[in-house]
C-alpha cells in the first residue's frame, strides 16, 4: 500500500524530469504499481482510512510523485454532474484542447507540495486525452471542468512541470483572458 512516506517532496529531482514512455503492453510490475497508485487515491478519500494511515486526500497521482520516472498516472474524482473518473493510465497525451481557459478559484494543491502556494493556475477549459488503461485498452477521453484540470496537472508531472510554474510571478491572482473560474 502506498502511503505519504512513499510520496516524494517538492525539490526531488525526479519531479523535474520528463518521464519515459511505458513499454506496452505494460509489465505486471507497472500494472501493479499503477493499481496501487489508484488505491492510494481511493483510500485517501475515505475519511476513516485517511485518518488511520495519515493519508493526504488526493484526486490524482503521477508516477514521478512516487519516484518512478514513467509516463503513468492515476485519477479518482467526480465531476460537477457526479460522474466518476477513476483511471490508471499509461502514456497519456493531450491530443487537442480548447482556446478557452479555466482555473480553480482556490488555486491548486499537490501531494508532493506541503505548503500552500496561492495563485491562479490557468488551464485549458476542455481537453481530449488518449492513453492506455490498466487492462491494456486504448482510451480517448473528452474532459472539461475538474477532470480536465486534474488530467492537465498530472500530465504536467510527466513533463517535469509543477502547478506553481503556471502562476504569474508578478501578479499571482491575475485572471487569464477567456478564462472561467471553476
Amino acid at each position: 500500500m502506498i502511503t505519504m512516506k512513499d510520496i516524494v517532496k517538492d525539490g526531488t529531482p525526479v519531479l523535474r524530469e520528463v518521464a519515459e514512455e511505458v513499454a506496452l503492453p505494460a509489465s505486471e510490475k507497472d500494472k501493479e504499481t499503477l493499481t496501487k497508485m489508484l488505491e492510494y487515491l481511493i483510500n485517501s478519500q475515505d475519511p476513516e482510512l485517511a485518518k488511520k494511515y495519515q493519508l493526504r486526500s488526493g484526486i490524482g497521482l503521477a508516477a514521478p510523485q512516487i519516484g518512478i520516472n514513467k509516463r503513468m498516472f492515476a485519477v479518482h474524482l467526480t465531476d460537477e454532474n457526479g460522474k466518476l473518473y477513476s483511471y490508471g493510465l499509461f502514456n497519456p497525451k493531450i491530443v487537442s484542447h480548447s482556446v478557452e481557459q479555466t482555473y480553480l478559484e482556490g488555486g491548486e494543491g499537490c501531494l508532493s507540495v506541503d505548503e500552500d502556494i496561492p495563485g491562479i493556475v490557468p488551464r485549458y477549459a476542455r481537453i481530449t486525452v488518449t492513453a492506455v488503461d490498466l487492462d491494456g485498452n486504448p482510451v480517448k477521453l473528452r474532459l472539461k471542468g475538474l477532470p480536465s484540470i486534474c488530467f492537465q496537472h498530472e500530465i504536467d508531472h510527466l513533463n517535469g512541470v509543477m502547478f506553481y510554474d503556471h502562476i504569474d510571478k508578478n501578479d499571482p491572482f491575475k485572471i487569464p483572458e477567456n478564462a472561467t473560474k471553476l
